[in-house]
């Protein structure tokens, strides 16, 4: 440890938090979190397999369906296992370094999910809007290029935070608020000037929250386009292929706009169910989207279900 004066020591490793008041069971709430995770991994990357080996299924709707099952698997590899460490081995220790690539790939991924979520309300929008000039307008080259710009905006938008988090000085406290390491949460334990971190995290912030604004604004053209149509079979036609979509954005931004709301006005807040909420965010969207997406999407449930008669 590096001494900064005769009253502060510099922190060498941070430690994340369980489940306050549940230590003594936290062995058991591993169980349903590890199945959560085994099939929240094997749910995405069956849907990535089912799309890639299935010709049927290359088409634009369904590469923006495997870009979010990308990002799914990304947000469960770089935050379960450390809350699965923790709850198993009751192992809270983390070096800061790990910690600050934790919270790189952790914002980078939910950055990247958000986008996805906006791009598939803009593909829902023109394949009700123009469905005959759908496939023209996306084609497969056009798909893969927002795809790349989506993945490598997102991971340009966080590159900063740890460089910025390493900057700062950690002293006297160490305690982390999640079982998992967030911008804001280690920004907290710094004893030097955090402004800058501050500033630029809540321009992420807002970038992640204006896509749930343009969400927004796409379904309201979607509700106008609709409510043009003639046919009420036709109508219905057209809004259930947007259900599994409106049930991903609402699995994803509920958590999130739980856990600001808390943030911001909770005066009597419990750190019990803050940490609940943010485990939730982390836990139950990669585990949900696969299962809407069987459910909902017949093209997709119908693939699965025929692979696994088949291995049969």
């Amino acid at each position: 440890m590096n001494i900064l004066n005769s009253s502060e020591i510099e922190i060498t490793t941070f430690f994340l938090i369980g489940i306050p008041g549940l230590e003594h069971v936290q062995v058991w709430v591993s169980i349903p979190i590890c199945l959560m995770y085994l099939v929240a991994v094997l749910g995405n990357c069956t849907i990535l397999s089912v799309i890639r080996t299935e010709p049927s299924l290359h088409a634009p709707m369904y590469y923006f369906l495997s870009m979010l099952a990308v990002s799914d698997l990304g947000l469960s590899l770089s935050s379960l296992p450390t809350m699965l460490r923790i709850f198993v081995f009751n192992a809270t220790g983390i070096s800061p370094n790990a910690c600050f690539a934790q919270e790189f790939f952790i914002h980078g991924f939910t950055d990247m999910e958000s986008s996805v979520l906006l791009i598939m309300s803009f593909d829902r929008f023109l394949a009700i809007r123009n469905p005959l000039r759908y496939s023209s307008i996306l084609t497969s080259a056009r798909v893969a290029k927002m795809g790349l710009m989506f993945l490598i905006k997102s991971m340009l938008l966080v590159l900063p935070f740890p460089f910025t988090l390493k900057r700062l000085t950690y002293c006297r406290k160490s305690l982390l608020s999640h079982s998992y390491c967030l911008h804001q949460d280690v920004m907290k334990l710094a004893c030097s000037d955090n402004t800058v971190n501050f500033f630029y995290g809540f321009f992420v912030a807002l970038c992640m929250m204006s896509d749930s604004v343009f969400i927004a604004v796409s379904y309201v053209f979607i509700l106008k386009t609709v409510m043009g149509i003639g046919s009420h079979k036709e109508r219905l036609k057209a809004l259930n292929t947007c259900v599994s979509h409106i049930c991903a954005v609402l699995i994803f931004y509920v958590p999130i706009i739980a856990l600001a709301s808390m943030h911001r006005f909770g005066k009597h807040k419990s750190p019990m169910a803050m940490i609940l909420i943010a485990d939730i965010f982390l836990l139950v969207p990669p585990l949900m989207n696969p299962i809407v997406y069987c459910v909902k999407t017949r093209q997709i449930r119908d693939k699965v279900l025929g692979k696994l008669v088949h291995s049969k």
